[in-house]
């Protein structure tokens, strides 16, 4: 048999490179294994009337990741999303989530559906101990109630009580100036529609007590005919209307009570109403609906803020949603944890995000926090203002403050026996 040899190496030189060299050979392979990527799996939304919720959630994860992995990864390893349609149903979000974990070999978790499917992810991450991070549900009971806590999971996102808070107190302002004593309220059948209602009225109450409740509807999620649900309120006569009805739901249900002329015979305070999903939308946007932001780009009136608005418009040619700056700020948190850990395991990372502070374009003081005590995201920019139907769309946004919402937070929780 004849053997090949290569000009200028002799055998023996080879037999000793492979030899006394065996380590500085394997080196390679073995940093090659460490720095393989690292799958983060993502059930969403992206088929039906809220596919806006996965497809602007999934467009701000992407704009943060392309960052990280242009910087070199996480710990030397590149990002992977595996994103996937659950179609908005809560047991599909569940399978999928399992799946991405066993199946893809995802070792994180992106949660990016809405609350009715929340619930059932977080029963996934609990059961499987991956690390799992919420990036779109609001229900506060998922992060306030003890019995939803487990070290691995956290939520990037905004919550109802915060909300409710802020939004109560700017519209018992507005009730006590203008005489609003009759309301109405009109959210979604499931556990954010339901809970975020009921804390925007306990609050509402607090702050202007002679508020009376003369209408509730609750429209199921989805729903494709708000006719009966309008009538209702017209026929009530209230002169104030509270919804959080949200995304494609929101929108269809102002085209239709837009035929009954209704904003113009009740104040209406839509807490979903100020992001651009709804606001560009809309065919015949109401003057005057009273809304919490939800992302708007001059608030906070930060260049840091509106330098990002720009920049997810400049790749998507949209606006960027709630949705969006959320799923954003959870791959920076992601990133940070992971740079103060010094390791890409999940348990590490989780210790690392208990109770981490970054910087943010979308905090109130330029800063968000991770709090520790029920890992849920604290310190975000928040507040109410007026729409109008133009550029930009909430001109004038009062926001809200920071210390009375975590001690209304606190009596809160204490009433409802999360402490």
């Amino acid at each position: 048999m004849t053997r090949t040899r290569k000009p200028g190496i002799s055998r023996r030189a080879t037999l000793a490179l492979m030899g006394a060299g065996a380590v500085n050979v394997a080196a390679p392979w073995v940093a090659r294994a460490q720095a393989k990527t690292i799958k983060v799996g993502m059930p969403t939304i992206l088929s039906g009337r809220v596919a806006q919720l996965g497809t602007s959630s999934r467009n701000g994860v992407m704009l943060e990741v392309e960052k990280i992995n242009a910087a070199g990864g996480l710990a030397g390893r590149q990002i992977e999303m595996v994103i996937r349609d659950s179609k908005g149903q809560p047991q599909e979000a569940a399978r999928i989530a399992r799946e991405l974990v066993n199946t893809d070999g995802c070792e994180l978790l992106f949660d990016g559906e809405a609350s009715s499917g929340s619930f059932a992810v977080h029963e996934v991450a609990r059961d499987l101990g991956v690390l799992c991070i919420h990036t779109c549900s609001e229900a506060s009971s998922l992060t306030a109630d003890p019995k939803q806590h487990i070290p691995n999971a956290f939520r990037c996102v905004r919550q109802g009580i915060h909300d409710s808070i802020v939004g109560a107190s700017y519209a018992a302002q507005i009730s006590k100036a203008k005489g609003l004593k009759k309301w109405a309220t009109c959210s979604p059948d499931y556990a954010y529609g339901r809970d975020t209602t009921a804390e925007f009225v306990l609050y509402l109450k607090k702050f202007a007590p002679d508020v009376e409740i003369i209408s509730e509807s609750w429209p199921k999620l989805f729903q494709p005919d708000y006719t009966e649900v309008v009538t209702k309120i017209l026929q009530a006569k209230p002169q104030a209307l509270y919804s959080c009805l949200w995304g494609g739901d929101l929108t269809s249900y102002i085209d239709q009570a837009n035929i009954y002329a209704m904003f113009s015979q009740m104040e209406v305070f839509a807490v979903n109403m100020a992001d651009y999903t709804a606001l560009t939308v809309v065919k015949n946007l109401p003057k005057g609906i009273h809304s919490g932001d939800r992302y708007i780009k001059t608030f906070p009136a930060t260049p840091e803020n509106a330098a990002w608005g720009d920049a997810y418009k400049a790749k998507y040619n949209e606006y960027p949603t709630n949705w969006s700056w959320q799923n954003a700020t959870a791959v920076m948190f992601l990133d940070a944890a992971v740079k103060k850990a010094n390791s890409t395991d999940g348990k590490k990372i989780a210790e690392a995000l208990t109770g981490l502070t970054i910087k943010c374009p979308f905090g109130a003081d330029g800063t968000v926090t991770m709090r520790a005590e029920d890992r849920t995201l604290v310190g975000y920019a928040i507040g109410w203002g007026t729409t109008i139907p133009q550029e930009p769309y909430v001109p004038d946004v009062k926001a809200g403050d920071w210390k009375t919402i975590f001690e209304l937070e606190a009596e809160w929780k204490k009433s409802k026996g999360y402490t």
